[in-house]
């Protein structure tokens, strides 16, 4: 007698956005915790990443605040999760891929994804949309003819005991 397949797995875009929000748990940011999962035209993870301080530069030495000095903030210091994801892969071509990632991304990471040849963004939030970094990012996703499409969740929630 043949058993029918299981019907309750996740879906590719849970799977993969799972992996971005699981990634995301890795960045020590107190504020901001964004994850990315870059992934191939036949569904296969190449990379990972998450917001965070360089190799080398300590997460203990290094400011966490948003405010003052920019000498003395996290913004000259801190590496995007999609710009790390990038810089992580190290298998060739990211060409036709698809970036999934937990925060849409800033105009600095869109040109790296442009150039990178990621043709397709997934994102969860857009929580910054209306800011000039965000709508320089998608004219410039929009010209270079990256798609981006928010991610529809659904109501499945995954614990993991780890």
């Amino acid at each position: 007698m043949k058993e029918d397949k299981r019907q309750d797995y996740i879906t590719w875009d849970e799977y993969f956005m799972g992996v971005a929000k699981l990634s995301a748990m890795r960045s020590k940011d107190p504020n901001t915790q964004v994850g990315a999962c870059i992934v191939s035209e036949d569904n296969k993870i190449l990379s990972m990443g998450y917001n965070g301080f360089p190799q080398g530069c300590s997460d203990d030495e290094f400011p966490w605040v948003r405010e003052g000095d920019p000498y003395e903030n996290k913004y000259f210091y801190t590496t995007h999760s999609e710009l790390n994801a990038i810089l992580n892969y190290r298998g060739g071509s990211l060409e036709g891929s698809t970036l999934y990632v937990s925060l849409f991304p800033c105009n600095e990471c869109a040109k790296a994804i442009i150039q990178s040849g990621i043709k397709k963004i997934v994102y969860e939030d857009d929580k910054y949309e209306h800011t000039p970094a965000v709508r320089a990012s998608k004219r410039m996703l929009t010209a270079a003819g990256v798609a981006f499409v928010k991610y529809t969740p659904s109501d499945r929630q995954i614990n993991i005991d780890l």
